[in-house]
């Protein structure tokens, strides 16, 4: 089975990731108001934006939560997200870009990394475990065998919740979740507050630091 979706999403500038539904998107903001949580460690006060050409998964999972962090002058905020989970993820042509803003004398600097930048899989970016704590994405999208309304406990594809989200209530394991055997999305737009790998290899990375706002989009 494939669910094919295109469109790009924006509550704040981030808001769900790959929801291919509005169903879905109504179960995530329910499990959010049952008190779902994400991230095992607070979040800084930036988000980054991440582009992509395409992006080749397989273990895919999703499921609501909140991440808890800091304004930049030090204040608790809150942020809800959707967790996205790939068991491994080939990633061309990534880029990802924060800034920083209000430095005296500089005003906003920005950092940008670049990777994978090759058709060639194996100059790609490669991933393992990686959970990407997301605020808003566009894309093309194409999921292989979809379950959609999965409770997060009985997620079975990938490497599902993280146990110590779990374990300290950061993460309702019977809210909503879906999974997918596989998951292709092209010309990726996405921001997030929060990304963990098992293992992240980034072929060919360049860095750069701009005065100004220089974002991947």
């Amino acid at each position: 089975m494939e669910s094919q979706v295109r469109g790009g999403t924006r509550w704040k500038r981030f808001a769900v990731v790959m929801v291919p539904s509005v169903a879905a998107t109504a179960a995530i903001g329910v499990a959010l108001a049952q008190g779902a949580l994400a991230a095992s460690f607070s979040v800084s006060g930036q988000s980054f934006k991440v582009t992509a050409k395409e992006l080749n998964g397989t273990g895919f999972s999703q499921y609501g939560a909140i991440d808890q962090g800091y304004t930049l002058t030090g204040d608790e905020v809150k942020h809800p997200v959707a967790v996205s989970v790939f068991e491994t993820a080939r990633i061309e042509r990534m880029c990802q870009s924060v800034v920083t803003p209000g430095i005296p004398v500089l005003g906003s600097v920005s950092l940008q990394l670049t990777a994978g930048d090759s058709s060639n899989p194996d100059r790609q970016v490669r991933a393992k475990n990686l959970y990407i704590d997301v605020e808003d994405l566009g894309a093309d999208a194409e999921f292989g065998n979809i379950d959609i309304g999965v409770a997060g406990k009985d997620i079975s594809r990938g490497p599902g919740m993280k146990a110590g989200e779990v374990q300290n209530k950061q993460a309702n394991p019977f809210g909503f979740a879906q999974q997918a055997e596989t998951a292709r999305l092209t010309d990726v737009k996405q921001t997030a507050w929060a990304t963990t790998a098992g293992t992240f290899k980034l072929p060919g990375l360049k860095m750069s630091l701009k005065k100004g706002v220089h974002e991947c989009y």
